[in-house]
């Protein structure tokens, strides 16, 4: 029997009847249009610096030996079923252990949750504390902190960072928005900037929810939840350090969630495993919520994952080797600028700090007919085959000339032999005049 021919089904629109009116209106990520873009450049025989995805290419960082061991023994040993909706109990224990020797904090085990990398946890603190129509804060640029407030139909009251405090919001910038808000989402190490909050702005930040929990808890008002994504937070570089708001203001703790998992710090984005960690009143919700979704991790992973975690000589390592490769990439992208911007070329960047990302400002606009951050992104792809993505994808709306450049799809090799190229881009530019 022939098969049915269904190839002309209509294909997407925005105003196709057959979706519901938050899915028409959703935006597919622009990080990955580009993305889709250089790989087919790179398709066609062109060398391209792709510095796009926060992704790792395994053949620059594969994940740590014992871990893809563990996996293949626990797939081996039929670890292939459902996990516990809440996790794998020994990973959720390896977890408790993990953030109480490297972090101070011990954590209940009901107050610990595992799922299917970061996204879902993400997911599952908007969705576990905001009611349609609620108001959710976040600063720009941040990572889909917009869309995933469009699929919860919440208000998004947006701050606006600049680059002299390292787009890290400040209290007086948040606080008239505290008051009418449910959920505050923080970052830091920052996606997509690289930088990392000072334990001080974030301690005021801490002790400001507190306080307007205070009063909530008089009025008899639902309390402001803090989300603290912190996923890479094992990667940090030079004298910055990594804080959290617990640690600074252990009264915060019944209102905080934390976002984490091994997808950055062990170079692990496809193995999928992701955690929360919070006050159990939220957790226990939360894992109910992503148990309809099914949004867990895969079992052999989670077995996978809770021994090795627990093997502290292999993480830590582990860990070491790769803050040294984090750390080289980009280390290579701020000489090379510091040296463009030293012989007067327009660009200027912050130094790094923590992710694996650089903030790379073009100052273009304006100059050789560049009228907006994506001519600026298109010029540097053609002229010089670098790939990169303006800070509009992570939801701040000027053409500032901002860039996130991710480092975890290349060499130090490729970088090195990509800045003379962005050099000769710029000067071709600024000869060409206005």
């Amino acid at each position: 029997m022939a098969p049915l021919d269904l190839t002309s089904l209509p294909r997407p629109s925005k105003d196709d009847a057959t979706v519901g009116t938050m899915a028409r209106g959703i935006v597919g990520s622009e990080i990955l249009r580009i993305a889709a873009e250089i790989r087919e450049r790179i398709a066609k025989g062109q060398k391209v610096c792709n510095l796009t995805v926060g992704d790792f290419n395994p053949r620059e960082f594969p994940i740590p030996d014992p871990l893809r061991e563990h996996i293949t023994a626990a797939l081996q040993a039929g670890e292939t079923n459902y996990p516990p909706a809440d996790g794998v109990l020994e990973l959720r224990q390896a977890v408790q252990r993990f953030y109480e020797r490297s972090l101070g904090l011990k954590y209940p085990l009901e107050g610990i949750v595992i799922a299917g990398g970061a996204r879902p946890i993400i997911y599952g603190t908007y969705r576990s504390v905001l009611d349609a129509g609620e108001t959710v804060v976040y600063p720009v640029p941040s990572w889909n902190n917009n869309h995933y407030a469009h699929m919860m139909d919440a208000k998004s009251a947006v701050v606006v960072t600049d680059a002299a405090r390292g787009f890290m919001p400040t209290v007086e910038q948040l606080a008239p928005h505290l008051g009418a808000a449910r959920l505050l989402c923080l970052c830091s190490p920052l996606n997509p900037t690289g930088t990392m909050i000072e334990p001080d702005a974030l301690g005021a930040i801490c002790e400001r929810v507190v306080a307007e929990n205070r009063e909530r808890e008089k009025q008899g008002r639902k309390p402001l939840i803090l989300m603290y994504d912190q996923i890479y937070w094992v990667l940090s570089f030079g004298a910055a350090r990594h804080v959290t708001p617990v640690s600074l203001v252990p009264e915060v703790a019944p209102y905080t969630v934390f976002v984490d998992g091994i997808s950055k710090a062990f170079a692990a984005t496809g193995v999928r495993v992701g955690w929360g960690v919070g006050p159990p009143t939220i957790i226990a919700r939360m894992r109910d919520v992503l148990g309809h979704v099914g949004a867990w991790a895969p079992k052999a992973e989670q077995v996978a994952v809770a021994r090795y975690l627990d093997d502290t000589a292999a993480t830590e390592t582990f860990l070491e080797g790769m803050r040294k490769s984090v750390e080289a990439r980009l280390e290579a992208l701020h000489k090379g600028f510091t040296r463009m911007r030293e012989a007067g070329l327009p660009v200027q960047h912050i130094a790094p700090q923590g992710a694996i990302y650089l903030s790379v400002r073009f100052d273009l606009v304006g100059k050789g007919g560049l009228r907006s951050n994506n001519d600026i992104r298109k010029l540097l792809l053609e002229k010089a085959n670098l790939g990169v993505v303006p800070f509009q994808a992570f939801g701040l709306d000027a053409d500032t000339g901002w860039f996130r450049l991710s480092v975890g799809a290349t060499s130090v090799k490729e970088i090195e032999e990509a800045l003379p190229r962005v050099e000769a881009a710029l000067r071709e530019v600024l000869s060409s005049g206005a």
